[in-house]
């Protein structure tokens, strides 16, 4: 499946990838923009103990920036700005850098009880990752379990054969993969949407740790929830240019009423600055890592990821880290197809100490 819609922005991705100047990009700059977006950055260091946080200063610091970036006097009105009762919510967790390295569990308990509050039943919420083993691992069972909620992986759920990102750039099937699975194919050209999303989730909240990554140079909203999603992803990480057209492309599929099922869906961005590592990719290395003692808020992925590259790249520079990861064009991609704003100029940050 390749949208018909979405054929029309090939020609600009193009234009944004090439050295020179083009017509087509400059039309799409003269588009109407998106609105200016806003991040809500909130800063406790006392909510930090050494490498473990104080769960009652963080589910104060999520109250503060909900009501914030809302305008709402509680935080159960904040929450029905961007989620009704009536909606299946998906909670996006990184969980495989394990328990300090990925999304810290008070962050997504203090978003669960925010839920909860707001009057969701408990069986519409998901905490969700590619694999259940690796959010087992990360002690997300005893979370889910405590509040009643689901917990769930994208690659468990099965993959969606309706609909599919397919690309030339062929990817070598491994375990869990649908073509892999069931017809013993070694190689595909396909990857498919998982029927948690296709089938279940109708909003999504992506929390998700400041944690560099090598070719994107974010493991951020946007590379996290498409490698989240999809089977045969691996495909995409073979260079920073192959990531940076897939990525938007497949947060660009669009389902029958013509909504992106991953763009639209996504309501949410959290990153979790409690602590930034800025070298490794996947793997926890607190010898890479800064205590920040923040959480930032906004609806626009695309800012949060630019501004934690921002901030990966200051913390590398404080640190004489002898390493640069390649400006990627995901981002500027990204907003060539109206998914978030990647100019820093025309995003609005707002710091709250405590």
């Amino acid at each position: 499946m390749f949208p018909e819609k979405l054929c029309r922005w090939l020609p600009l991705w193009a234009g944004a990838l090439c050295l020179g100047p083009s017509p087509t990009l400059g039309q799409a700059q003269e588009a109407a923009p998106l609105p200016q977006p806003r991040i809500l950055l909130v800063e406790d260091k006392s909510a930090l103990r050494e490498y473990e946080v104080d769960s009652v200063k963080v589910a104060n610091m999520v109250t503060e920036g909900l009501k914030r970036l809302t305008g709402k006097p509680s935080a159960a009105a904040a929450w029905l700005t961007l989620v009704s009762p009536a909606d299946t919510v998906g909670i996006k967790v990184n969980s495989a850098p394990g328990p300090i390295g990925g999304t810290r569990k008070p962050v997504v308990d203090a978003v669960v009880r925010g839920l909860l509050e707001a009057r969701l039943p408990p069986n519409r919420i998901i905490i969700w990752d590619r694999s259940l083993a690796s959010l087992k691992a990360a002690g997300y069972d005893a979370l889910a379990k405590r509040h009643g909620v689901r917990l769930a992986g994208s690659r468990d759920a099965g993959w969606d054969e309706s609909v599919t990102y397919e690309s030339p750039i062929i990817g070598t099937l491994v375990s869990g993969d649908l073509g892999f699975e069931r017809d013993g194919e070694k190689t595909s050209r396909k990857s498919h949407l998982s029927r948690l999303l296709t089938g279940e989730m109708t909003r999504i909240i992506s929390i998700c740790p400041l944690l560099n990554h090598n070719r994107a140079g974010v493991s951020g909203h946007l590379v996290g929830l498409v490698d989240g999603s999809m089977d045969n992803s691996h495909r995409f990480s073979r260079s920073g240019s192959i990531l940076a057209v897939a990525v938007p492309e497949i947060l660009a599929i669009e389902d029958e009423a013509q909504r992106r099922l991953l763009g639209d869906r996504l309501v949410l961005g959290i990153t979790d600055a409690l602590f930034c590592q800025y070298l490794g990719q996947s793997k926890c290395l607190l010898h890479y890592t800064a205590a920040l003692g923040q959480l930032r808020f906004s609806t626009d992925p695309v800012a949060l990821d630019v501004f934690s590259i921002e901030e990966l790249k200051r913390q590398r520079e404080r640190f004489k880290a002898d390493y640069s990861p390649p400006d990627s064009a995901l981002y500027r991609n990204a907003a060539l197809i109206q998914l978030g704003e990647s100019d820093p100029a025309r995003r609005e940050v707002i710091e709250i100490f405590r």
